[in-house]
């Protein structure tokens, strides 16, 4: 189950990676540029993402146990709330978006293509909002291949397209920075038309099964809400909490930042073959928990998971000791100054992935057992009462080099380190009632 996920998860991550280094020949600005819109295009992207993990749970504990209508059910609500939490997230971007990149750019030039990427990449924030929903349904169901197909698809599109539209190949308008968005949503487009039809093909009966959980829409509507909102809530703190600090980074240098911007990408596509490895182990403990399985094989579940965590997490720090190596190779255009600031991550990038998979591991169980709000209030405090106040002040008030402050994100992750591990410990979420069809 996790390896679909890890490499579906790294080619999501890695379409962030692939537009910095096709925009990297633009220089610095057109960097800059992307970064800024990111931070706000991540922050949409994020409330999806988060939505769609509770329904992702919520089928996984559904799935196996309760039959076709909840799985239906659970499906349609999430889609609902995709939905309408992305319309809401795009009339807030047009209504306040220009203002708030123009106040954080460093120069009218990265407002002017900040602003550009930005208002293309709405496509995909809307596609995304299905696409989500989708994939959704086939991981809690157990059908992680179909979405990691759905992005063999969608990534070798986001290349060639967004090659040809920033440099203006073959005939077509030079585009730069906005080019890489517009390849995005085609390749969005198309990742979400390969899953729709999968679904149509593999679970027609599913999505047309007769009847509602709870017997309402609507009121199966308001507990999967109820069910989803610490999840959710999670996601968002730490989406809102990342794209603040980004917003933060802006205020460093042009070098300083645009080396944030390429490096912050790669720890989210390498970092993924943890998050995968975790993110199957909490679908499946909610298959099992579904399934009323006794605490001593949940224990052993558990213990094997933990293992893989670890090696998965020594993978992870090779790889980025790997792209640090080679980063004078990768970006061969990018000046002195900024090279050297990807040399001062490495420290951290070798420790970070082994109490962030761990810590994972203890997030997404939880999850699995319902025990949501104590997540979210984890990992709230992780962001709020630690990592976004240190940016704040070790970029604002102390001026410290890049190297410090992308420290952080190693802090944050011991901050949150005995919170989980002791709440695991106690054993409470092996007797979770997790089924309510």
């Amino acid at each position: 189950m996790a390896w679909p996920l890890g490499l579906k998860a790294m080619m999501l991550h890695g379409i962030v990676v692939i537009d910095a280094f096709l925009v990297s020949p633009l220089g610095e600005n057109a960097l800059a540029a992307m970064g800024l819109a990111g931070a706000i295009a991540g922050l949409l992207m994020g409330v999806i993402f988060a939505f769609s993990n509770a329904t992702q749970i919520r089928i996984a504990q559904a799935f196996g146990a309760a039959g076709p209508v909840t799985l239906k059910t659970s499906f349609y609500c999430g889609l609902f709330i995709n939905v309408g939490m992305s319309l809401l997230g795009l009339i807030a971007v047009i209504i306040w978006g220009d203002d708030l990149i123009a106040r954080f750019a460093h120069t009218d030039l990265i407002a002017e293509q900040a602003i550009s990427y930005l208002n293309i990449f709405l496509f995909v924030v809307l596609f995304e909002a299905v696409g989500q929903c989708l994939a959704s349904h086939f991981n809690g169901c157990g059908k992680t291949k179909v979405p990691f197909l759905s992005y063999l698809i969608a990534v070798p599109v986001n290349i060639a397209l967004s090659y040809v539209l920033i440099h203006g190949m073959y005939g077509f308008p030079e585009l730069g920075v906005a080019g890489a968005a517009w390849g995005s949503a085609v390749s969005s487009l198309a990742r979400v038309a390969y899953m729709a039809y999968r679904a149509y093909r593999d679970d027609y009966d599913v999505f047309t099964a007769s009847g509602w959980s709870r017997d309402n829409f609507w009121t199966a509507l308001r507990r999967h809400w109820v069910f989803a909102l610490p999840i959710a809530g999670t996601f968002i703190s730490m989406t809102i909490g990342t794209q603040v600090c980004t917003l933060i980074y802006a205020k460093m240098s042009v070098n300083e930042f645009a080396a944030m911007t390429l490096i912050l990408p790669w720890v989210q596509t390498a970092g993924t073959f943890g998050m995968a490895w975790a993110q199957a182990t909490g679908i499946t403990a909610a298959q099992l928990l579904g399934r009323q399985l006794d605490a001593a094989s949940l224990d052993v579940f558990l213990r094997r998971a933990w293992r893989g965590t670890f090696v998965a997490a020594g993978l992870v720090s090779l790889t980025y000791l790997i792209v640090i190596l080679c980063s004078g190779w990768i970006y061969s255009d990018l000046q002195a100054e900024t090279t050297a600031a990807l040399w001062m991550f490495l420290p951290v990038l070798l420790v970070l992935p082994f109490p962030k998979g761990s810590n994972a591991i203890c997030g997404q169980t939880l999850r699995a057992a319902g025990d949501t709000l104590y997540v979210m209030n984890v990992f709230v405090a992780g962001q709020w009462a630690c990592k976004v106040p240190l940016t704040l002040l070790f970029v604002v008030y102390l001026d410290l080099s890049v190297g410090w402050v992308f420290s952080l994100v190693l802090v944050e992750e011991l901050f949150k380190f005995p919170s989980f591990h002791l709440r695991i410990f106690k054993g409470g979420w092996k007797s979770a009632q997790v089924i309510d069809s």
